[in-house]
């Protein structure tokens, strides 16, 4: 069978092309192509001294007259990439040490996924607390005494507790439990 030259031509440039291809992605020809079995390390879970941690009164609280919801702000301060993962422990304590506090009952809201954090990257939780109701000392519509904390102590799954002042007033919460939502890479509000 006779080519003519620009069959012959075309030819030539695809068997090329595939030689080229062929080397550079290290197949030989005539070989089957195999999946990629190449996988990524994922970053790992943000240690506690990856974090700084800060937290002020949320701009949509519940009706009523104490912290009602706060948001909470988890910033990454080290030069690398880690993950949070998951909703927050969270104890009302003193200035002093963190382990002295009150463990208050969490009720977790929405589901928790993995929120990666590049260095100087942010992550974010929402608690919302049962509202103190009226003025001056304040009362718990349930009766029990208003709790009043200067901090609060929050820990994220495989990243720590942090002890956090709000940046705006003191903890203010009845019943001892709050509502808090897993990290997010969105701030609430």
């Amino acid at each position: 069978m006779r080519y003519s030259n620009g069959i012959r031509r075309a030819a030539l440039a695809t068997t090329a092309a595939t030689a080229v291809a062929a080397a550079v992605t290290g197949i030989l020809p005539g070989t089957a192509m195999a999946a990629s079995t190449t996988t990524s390390t994922p970053p790992p879970a943000c240690a506690a001294s990856a974090l700084q941690v800060s937290a002020w009164q949320a701009a949509h609280p519940p009706v009523g007259t104490g912290t009602g919801a706060a948001v909470v702000q988890f910033t990454n301060v080290s030069r690398r990439t880690c993950v949070l993962k998951g909703h927050p422990t969270v104890a009302g304590a003193g200035n002093g040490s963190p382990s002295h506090n009150i463990p208050l009952k969490v009720t977790p809201t929405g589901r928790a996924t993995t929120v990666t954090v590049r260095p100087h990257g942010m992550a974010w939780v929402k608690l919302t607390f049962v509202q103190v109701q009226g003025e001056g000392d304040g009362y718990c519509v349930s009766g029990k005494t208003p709790s009043i904390y200067p901090t609060m102590v929050i820990g994220l799954p495989h990243s720590g507790k942090h002890q956090v002042a709000l940046n705006d007033g003191w903890w203010a919460e009845c019943d001892n439990k709050v509502t808090a939502t897993p990290v997010s890479k969105v701030k609430p509000s």
